[in-house]
């Protein structure tokens, strides 16, 4: 064989051998594709979904120094795009607990995320929520109807004006939530009290009342005065949306009363319920949507029903009626109370 041949035959073996190999290649690459190799990008990572926001901040009092507040922020407050203004509610704790009272019983999270709003917990320790008339350290009106909403309104995307402002709470807060709101309602536009205790002057030896009161004997008409059923004469008719509840069982349940026919006497529209229940949380966990049910309505820029509901049944006297009809149901024992 000559050496011109067996270059030939070294070349065409050599293009044969090339083209089996790229021909391979490409099998395999296909058939990895058609297996589900990891020949695609990878999927782009999920999204961060942010959730509620709750923080406590302190802000300065002129009187009585510096004062905590737990604030919740709904979800969506923190999306880098919102730029929305949110409504506010002001909810005020009972006597014997603090700031954090409504956060740690009641989910404000998902409320804040539910209605859309921001919800402010101040710290009222034991004031009943009003400027002392003897001790000038204790200024908690001042605080809660102008020091807090201004420094709440100049660090939150908030609504600043009244109508986008609502204030509520329990016991000793829904006493302080109808104070303030009636005192100022150009900072409130809506208000509510849940078990409120709204005629402080029936209960004189009671919640260290006498610390921001002074004696009840030598200060009748400073109780008088600091009571809210006698703010009553004072207010007008529409200027504000008003939200009352109370349990039947509750030690409050007679002042609530008083409370209703002074507002029904006097031409002031409320909304006013009356339903089986005690001084206790499980009763305010309830009352809070209807709260701010209530409320949103408002913020939505929708007119609020102003009904009145009075359910003076009890569950012990329901079954006791359903069981022995003959007898008389015996008198519900009070409970023990989580705080006022």
């Amino acid at each position: 064989m000559s050496a011109r041949l067996s270059y030939r035959i070294v070349i065409a073996l050599a293009f044969l051998l090339s083209t089996s190999c790229t021909q391979a290649v490409n099998k395999a690459t296909k058939s990895e594709a058609q297996h589900g190799a990891d020949t695609t990008q990878a999927a782009p990572a999920p999204k961060w979904q942010p959730t509620a926001q709750q923080e406590v901040v302190k802000v300065k009092s002129a009187a009585m120094g510096e004062v905590s507040n737990t604030v919740t922020v709904p979800a969506s407050y923190l999306a880098a795009s919102d730029t929305t203004h949110y409504p506010v509610v002001y909810l005020l704790h009972g006597f014997g607990d603090d700031h954090t009272a409504w956060a740690k019983r009641a989910d404000l999270k998902a409320a804040a995320n539910r209605y859309g709003i921001i919800i402010v917990c101040p710290d009222g320790k034991t004031s009943w929520y009003f400027d002392s008339p003897v001790n000038p350290k204790l200024r908690y009106e001042t605080y809660i109807s102008s020091e807090l909403v201004q420094w709440v309104d100049s660090h939150y995307r908030t609504r600043a004006h009244r109508m986008g402002r609502a204030i509520t709470g329990l016991s000793m807060g829904g006493h302080g939530a109808l104070w303030n709101a009636f005192r100022h309602p150009d900072v409130w536009g809506s208000c509510g009290s849940m078990s409120g205790g709204v005629d402080i002057t029936k209960f004189p030896d009671r919640w260290d009342m006498h610390l921001a009161l002074g004696n009840y004997a030598q200060h009748k008409q400073s109780w008088a005065e600091h009571s809210v059923i006698n703010l009553v004469p004072s207010l007008h008719a529409g200027k504000q949306n008003i939200i009352i509840d109370d349990g039947r069982q509750d030690f409050f349940y007679e002042v609530n009363m008083a409370l209703h026919k002074a507002l029904t006497q006097k031409g002031i529209a409320h909304q006013f319920s009356i339903r089986p229940g005690q001084h206790s949380w499980s009763y305010w966990r309830e009352s809070l949507p209807q709260h701010l049910d209530f409320f949103k309505t408002v913020f939505d820029g929708k007119p609020v029903k102003c009904t009145t509901s009075i359910d003076d049944s009890s569950p012990a006297k329901k079954a006791s009626a359903k069981t022995t009809p003959q007898k008389k149901a015996s008198t519900p024992k009070a409970a023990k109370k989580d705080s006022i």
